[in-house]
């Protein structure tokens, strides 16, 4: 399986949002907690060089809180400030701004030493489609300003949004690179829903859920479907999960794309618990 992509969008979304970088004081970088390194833009560094950063991971809630840690403390090694959140519930939403505000603090005492007024904060937020950029800009201003939807790509113009006194935000519509070279990392976008599953093969990417869940958590694998055993041959285990779960076609076949759409299903609503697919 091939996951591309075509350059034209990528080089778009480049181009915005180098033109506003002189706009701007912050970038606030959104991944998803369960995959922090895959939902990253490879060419993101390079995009905004040494503007300050705070790294957002977005869908705390759904990620597995260990590993999360272990990231956190990961990034604060690279000199990268992180912070969990969960722009849903709103959880984390005031520590953006005090973190911003700490990493801005010497060049916001250098414009006070020079007599000019304090202002808001101007951020930029970056992320590849479907990370939660839009939940986050309404959770922030509390309001519905921005266009959300669990469909990949719904953030379509630039527009600049007010938080309160303290933040503006430029939101843009997300980067995605032109083409993965790692194919795990597309599967792994895959399976958290980055990508639109119209143009992806879902037993393929059950698949890969699949072994990943067994190898990594196996317990919340054989709880969920009623295994007393992982079957090593994949096609056993999809099986015993469609015996289990009714998607057998008449005379017991297993209907193998309803299955795996199943199994896909209930990773994403976090019917196996919260998982993490990628550790630092």
């Amino acid at each position: 399986m091939t996951i591309q992509w075509f350059p034209g969008h990528m080089a778009k979304a480049r181009r915005q949002v180098t033109e506003k970088l002189s706009l701007i004081d912050i970038v606030f970088e959104l991944v998803d907690a369960r995959i922090p390194a895959s939902s990253r833009n490879p060419m993101i560094d390079e995009i905004i060089k040494n503007k300050p950063r705070l790294l957002l991971l977005n869908k705390a809630d759904m990620a597995d809180p260990k590993v999360t840690k272990e990231w956190i403390e990961y990034f604060k090694e690279n000199d990268i400030h992180a912070l969990a959140i969960n722009s849903q519930a709103g959880n984390g939403m005031k520590q953006i701004v005090s973190e911003a505000r700490e990493i801005l603090k010497e060049k916001f005492d250098k414009m006070a030493a020079k007599g000019i007024r304090p202002r808001a904060i101007r951020a930029l937020i970056v992320g590849i489609p479907n990370v939660g950029k839009s939940t986050l800009i309404n959770r922030l201003a509390k309001k519905n300003i921005a266009q959300t939807g669990d469909r990949p790509g719904i953030t379509k113009a630039q527009q600049w949004i007010k938080v309160g006194k303290e933040l503006e935000l430029l939101d843009t519509p997300g980067i995605l690179w032109p083409k993965f070279e790692d194919q795990e990392v597309g599967l792994k976008l895959a399976t958290t829903g980055a990508i639109k599953d119209t143009i992806l093969n879902l037993q393929d990417i059950a698949v890969y859920a699949l072994r990943f869940l067994e190898a990594n958590y196996p317990e919340n694998l054989k709880e969920r479907f009623s295994l007393e055993e992982i079957p090593d041959d994949i096609v056993l285990l999809f099986d015993e999960i469609a015996k289990r779960r009714g998607t057998r076609m008449s005379g017991g076949v297993t209907d193998y794309d309803k299955t795996a759409e199943l199994i896909i299903r209930e990773i994403r609503t976090e019917k196996l618990g919260r998982l993490t697919f990628e550790r630092p």
